[in-house]
């Protein structure tokens, strides 16, 4: 079980004054409260900083430097509580499909976590940016399951597993996976792609999301959302640089990295849309 040193700050920041017993229950608890608190977000890669993926250094981002992350920062550090609550948790990981065609063979990109609970197997996932699950899902089924949110659903195809969800009335599919066991070089290798490759969308594109009661935040380039359970979403154009500086901050609950290339680089994100 690997030692989680700043356990108790990120309990607190999570709402609890004592750890809380590794139940179902807690296991919801956890996987919501975490994804309405801290941001999915990947400014560091927008401005080619390293996105080192140790536990150290990624409590030191999240937690004292007040930043968000992506998924192999969040469900990195989402296990190591699970783990040190007493959790049965183990890391896998998926290839993200959403966007395009179900069965597309994209990279193995995506960082998730399998935990078994009374001999029943869930994924829990808080690092999927503005459709990540809100609660753990039953693996070991193809019903539809209620989450805080949207509802979603797991098909299984030859020992791979597609995640489902409903918005608008349609079922998408997010990313598909399998439960082959990772070692830290698997993550390595799909973070260094994720944080370097060229084709890598988080070279190029502003990704912001952070869940709240009944809605979710979204943010991509200067395109900004709140989308609304059971009624529409309310979209609106980020127009400059200051206008997003304040919302990342403000809607977000990111800290801002002190970085001479941050405001450089949101401007550049945001002509396209000002143009357009």
């Amino acid at each position: 079980m690997p030692e989680l040193t700043h356990s108790r700050l990120y309990l607190q920041r999570l709402g609890y004054d004592t750890p809380p017993p590794p139940t179902l229950q807690t296991l919801q608890d956890l996987q919501l409260r975490h994804v309405s608190t801290f941001a999915f977000e990947n400014l560091s890669t927008l401005l080619r900083v390293p996105v080192p993926i140790d536990l150290p250094s990624v409590e030191h981002k999240v937690l004292f430097d007040g930043r968000g992350g992506y998924c192999y920062e969040l469900n990195q550090m989402f296990l190591a509580l699970l783990q040190e609550l007493g959790f049965d948790a183990r890391g896998i990981t998926g290839r993200v499909v959403m966007g395009g065609p179900p069965d597309a063979l994209t990279g193995r990109t995506h960082r998730l976590s399998l935990v078994t609970l009374d001999g029943v197997r869930y994924i829990s996932d808080v690092g999927f940016g503005g459709m990540v699950p809100t609660s753990p899902l039953q693996l070991d089924t193809d019903a539809t399951q209620a989450t805080a949110h949207e509802p979603y659903r797991l098909s299984l195809n030859e020992g791979s597993y597609t995640l489902w969800a409903q918005v608008a009335g349609e079922w998408r599919g997010l990313y598909v996976f399998d439960l082959q066991l990772q070692s830290r070089i698997d993550y390595e290798i799909g973070n260094w792609y994720v944080s370097t490759h060229p084709d890598s969308s988080f070279l190029s594109q502003l990704k912001v999301a952070l869940i709240g009661p009944g809605f979710r935040r979204t943010l991509n380039n200067g395109q900004y959302a709140i989308h609304h359970l059971g009624r529409a979403s309310e979209k609106r154009v980020i127009e400059d640089v200051d206008e997003l500086l304040t919302l990342l901050h403000a809607s977000f609950g990111i800290r801002l990295p002190e970085h001479p290339q941050l405001r450089p680089m949101l401007g550049r994100l945001l002509v396209p849309v000002q143009e357009g």
